[in-house]
């Protein structure tokens, strides 16, 4: 299985009832400044090129976000800002994911940069379960070796994203340290590679959420920080 391969069975995965349930009634009932538009309603593969040496790992797809576009941090606050980022460290070929139904029309495209998450369907209130987490583990597990030839770093979005990556990392190409390093901003780890491959930096920022950009607790410059020391860690570059 390729990553396009991959991408098409995420679509398809109905694993999870609640999640089922949720995403497509949301698409159904629609947020009314989205009433004109149509909604994805399924769930959400990662967004960016099958040879990445960065991956950023959020949570889960928003209701009236991703669950709406289809693409991985499309349709939000949360997408302006890191999109915003990324684009300010030459990650991304722009700044804002313009077209209305956030699908390919606008042209933005990732550089050397994959977005992925541990859930992939929209939950009820942001807020998977524990059972919900780990039926879509094997998805990121499988986008992970796939992505090994290539991948260098990874930016982890929240204490959510961290702790559902840390026994897919385990399970997979590199060593995780015992006990497990601690979520926090600004942590980096450097994880050894158990196989011939490279090592993983793995890096922790604040979630990009609207209660964390609202109130203050995190800057675009912080974000900015963080994705520029990932960008080197993963070889690709300093700032422009």
């Amino acid at each position: 299985m390729d990553l396009e391969a991959l991408d098409r069975a995420v679509v398809s995965c109905r694993a999870c009832p609640r999640l089922v349930a949720w995403r497509e009634e949301v698409a159904v009932v629609k947020r009314a400044a989205f009433r004109d538009q149509p909604y994805w309603g399924r769930p959400v593969p990662g967004f960016g090129p099958a040879d990445a040496a960065l991956g950023i790992v959020g949570l889960a797809p928003a209701a009236h976000g991703a669950n709406r576009t289809g693409r991985m941090f499309t349709g939000d606050r949360s997408g302006e800002v890191l999109y915003a980022a990324m684009h300010a460290v030459g990650l991304s070929s722009q700044a804002e994911a313009t077209h209305p139904d956030g699908l390919r029309d606008d042209r933005l495209h990732l550089i050397g940069t994959r977005i992925t998450a541990p859930v992939r369907c929209a939950p009820p209130e942001n807020k998977p379960t524990p059972q919900e987490r780990d039926n879509c583990r094997q998805w990121l597990a499988a986008e992970l070796r796939l992505l090994r030839p290539t991948l260098r770093a990874v930016v982890v979005l929240g204490a959510f994203g961290w702790q559902a990556l840390m026994p897919v990392l385990a399970a997979s190409s590199w060593r995780v340290p015992v006990p497990r390093p601690k979520f926090g901003h600004g942590v980096r780890v450097e994880l050894p590679a158990t196989d011939d491959g490279s090592p993983l930096t793995l890096f922790g920022c604040y979630h990009v959420s609207q209660r964390n950009t609202m109130s203050g607790r995190l800057t675009p410059a912080m974000v900015e920080d963080v994705l520029r020391a990932a960008k080197e860690a993963a070889g690709l570059g300093r700032d422009r």
